[in-house]
């Protein structure tokens, strides 16, 4: 290990080998190389001035949902992106820190009587995590609410991004890909009865646990959903991936210790025992069974951070 990245100008410093399991969903994976916390954009721009004067790789975590960390555990400075706050910049627009949690942002607005969010209550993880996602539920996409994104360069170079701009889709947002880090995102609102909104939110939260694993540990939705224009599929079998994974008989299927959900395929459980390593192997079996079964080939919508096997 060496010196790794130098102190913030607030004197904090980054923490050796320190533990990521329990920082995430799942519970599994192994240490950062180095590691720190940054709770608002000013600490979280100091970080990255940091790691890259270190010359180090730079890993973002936020609420930890969605990711899957190697039991090698991440090599490298990771970065959590955790806390902050919103505020409103005019009646039509809240803007939110990248480690503001989903849910806080959610109870944030419905508080002020401003819809556009409540469908997302009950959503593990931050904004950032939200908006490199793309986070989806009931047939909308979080991208569609978006109206503008803060983000800094590799370089530095803070900017803003027009949400056209910024590349959303079912994978995520493609500035994730272009080397820029989120620093806040302009989300469009508008004035509704909080009562109102928190009637929404209760039903999407009343859903959730109706439909998926939330007393297990799990990382969320395992693969993305294909898309209907790349999938031949017949008639009876809708054009979902927990559906897929239904219908070619992996729901219950384990690994050591990780295990498809049978409240829903799409989630894969970890039990006792369980590994990285198992949860790996697991993916890659559903990818398998959903080849044979339909030809489709699942894209994973769990994010692996560290080394696994190709």
């Amino acid at each position: 290990m060496g010196s790794g990245p130098g102190p913030l100008p607030n004197g904090r410093r980054f923490r050796p080998n320190h533990p990521l399991a329990p920082l995430t969903t799942l519970g599994l994976g192994g240490p950062a190389e180095w590691f720190i916390e940054a709770g608002s954009e000013e600490e979280l721009l100091g970080a990255l001035s940091a790691v890259r004067k270190g010359g180090l790789p730079a890993t973002l975590l936020g609420g930890g949902s969605n990711v899957l960390v190697s039991d090698h555990g991440i090599r490298g400075a990771v970065i959590r992106v955790k806390g902050g706050g919103a505020r409103q910049v005019d009646r039509r627009t809240v803007r939110a820190f990248a480690g503001m949690t989903v849910n806080g942002l959610v109870r944030w607005c419905i508080q002020r009587g401003l819809a556009a969010l409540e469908s997302w209550a009950g959503t593990p993880g931050t904004v950032g995590g939200a908006i490199h996602g793309n986070a989806h539920f009931g047939g909308r996409e979080v991208g569609e609410v978006v109206t503008g994104l803060r983000v800094v360069d590799d370089a530095g170079k803070v900017e803003t991004v027009r949400a056209e701009a910024a590349g959303f889709g079912p994978g995520g947002a493609a500035l994730a890909g272009q080397g820029r880090v989120l620093l806040s995102a302009d989300f469009g609102v508008q004035p509704e009865d909080p009562a109102v909104l928190r009637r929404r939110a209760r039903a999407s939260l009343a859903f959730r646990k109706r439909t998926q694993p939330l007393a297990q540990p799990s990382a969320g939705c395992a693969f993305r959903n294909p898309d209907p224009g790349e999938a031949s599929l017949p008639p009876d079998v809708p054009c979902a991936a927990g559906a897929l994974l239904d219908r070619a008989g992996m729901k219950g299927a384990r690994v050591g210790g990780a295990r498809v959900s049978e409240v829903h395929a799409n989630f894969l459980t970890a039990g006792p025992g369980a590994t990285a390593a198992d949860v790996h192997r697991l993916l890659g079996r559903c990818q398998a069974a959903v080849a044979a079964a339909f030809g489709v080939r699942l894209v994973p919508e769990l994010v692996l951070l560290g080394d696994f096997p190709s």
